[in-house]
């Protein structure tokens, strides 16, 4: 049994004196955190505007670097970068968005399935207005799909709904000729964002299905309780779904296998759950983790340090900074980035220093300009401390400081192994 000590404003636990403390690993994901310099913020990046001391105590302890996660033949999502960032090569195992959330959900794929991500978004005149559907709930979508599969579902096609406007659509092709293929291209609404849609819709294999279902669902929509909700609380409505992201079930080699670590993930994203399940990682599920500006960061730092005591190695993933890259709001992403060193980074650093041997890793998955509101491909900045790491010359976690640096992961996926030493 632990006992327990403070340490600073901490409270942390303290390794019982006969057990060996074996090395501990802690990844932290800003997601899309990286960005340019800004004219509102004096020629700065988010990262060099906000106030970040523990991020900055983790570079000057340590080294900085870059890699990239977002190689130029796939697209620049979170899904790629993720699964990059997490060790895995994305040319090589890289299916599909879906399918990783599906995972998530619980959801078994046959060989012949194929999951499709299902947005609510709100289409105005052949804008996105808005990918989210102005941030629907949870309660409000799981609703409006229910409908869709009343009047659109079927043994064959089945809607799934997950959290907030983020869902999915499972085909199941047991007995049929394949429908869809790697040629079917979808776009990522997200990078759409007050932008024309008519040449963004599916196209190649299979989307004839994909276009009638989205125009289908624009007439149950309009109808519907939930819309005439929202509209006269002076809301978006979701005036559609937009469906992406589609692929096969993945076949992803556990982590233990390779690394010989046991992993443990804190995320409100189903895509990170669902690459958690499919590595063989013990998923948590914080209270008040929402993927939005309105997470429990302070939880997650705690619920990240409990899991220390588990797992070889634990991932805390925010998706904040990334939604207000969307938006377009810098305020937000320096506010989510100020959070996430003030309640994840400072503590779960701490509680590392306590137990013995540790490394920590501060990385963001992609970057997600201000300007576009989008995933881009290109180099994120890291910082890694801890355990057999010299310290190099620089003093801030930024892009500036990765720039200078020699310590370079032009293959992303290849960073875990160098992280776990």
């Amino acid at each position: 049994m632990n006992c327990w000590k403070m340490l600073g404003p901490y409270l942390l636990p303290i390794p019982h004196p006969l057990s060996p403390a074996p090395m501990k690993y802690a990844l932290i994901i800003p997601d899309g955190c990286a960005d340019e310099p800004q004219d509102s913020l004096s020629g700065k990046t988010p990262l060099q505007a906000a106030n970040l001391p523990a991020m900055d105590a983790v570079a000057a302890a340590g080294a900085v670097g870059w890699a990239n996660h977002t190689p130029d033949a796939l697209p620049a999502g979170s899904d790629t970068a993720n699964l990059s960032l997490l060790g895995y090569d994305p040319v090589a195992y890289y299916t599909g968005r879906a399918p990783l959330e599906a995972a998530a959900m619980g959801i078994d794929l046959g060989p012949d399935d194929w999951a499709v991500r299902c947005n609510l978004v709100t289409i105005e005149e052949q804008t996105m207005e808005s990918f989210t559907a102005g941030q629907i709930t949870s309660a409000e979508a799981a609703a409006l799909l229910s409908t869709l599969q009343e009047k659109l579902g079927g043994e064959r096609l089945r809607f799934y709904s997950g959290v907030g406007y983020r869902n999915l659509l499972v085909y199941r092709g047991t007995g049929l000729p394949a429908l869809f293929s790697p040629d079917t291209r979808t776009a990522q609404p997200h990078d759409l964002t007050d932008q024309s849609v008519r040449d963004d819709y599916p196209r190649g294999p299979g989307s004839d299905l994909l276009n009638q279902l989205m125009a289908d669902s624009e007439p149950i929509f309009a109808a519907h309780p939930v819309n005439a909700a929202r509209r006269a609380a002076g809301k978006p409505a979701a005036t559609n779904i937009w469906l992406w992201g589609l692929g096969s079930r993945p076949k992803l080699p556990p982590f233990a296998e390779i690394y010989g670590k046991r992993g443990a993930m804190i995320t409100a994203v189903d895509l990170l759950r669902g690459l958690a399940v499919l590595l063989g990682w013990k998923r948590i599920d914080v209270p008040g983790a929402t993927g939005y500006f309105d997470t429990n960061y302070a939880a997650k730092g705690r619920y990240a340090i409990e899991a220390l005591n588990d797992a070889d190695l634990v991932c805390v993933h925010v998706e904040a900074t990334d939604e207000a890259s969307h938006e377009g709001n810098a305020a937000e992403k320096i506010e989510a980035l100020e959070q996430i060193d003030r309640h994840i980074v400072a503590p779960i650093h701490a509680a590392l220093k306590s137990r013995g041997e540790y490394r920590l890793l501060i990385s963001p998955d992609h970057p997600t300009p201000l300007r576009t509101k989008t995933h881009s491909h290109g180099n994120v900045p890291f910082a890694l401390a801890g355990t057999n790491v010299s310290p190099d010359a620089a003093t801030a976690f930024d892009e500036l400081a990765a720039d200078k640096s020699n310590l370079a992961f032009p293959e992303g996926w290849k960073l875990m192994r160098y992280f776990l030493g």
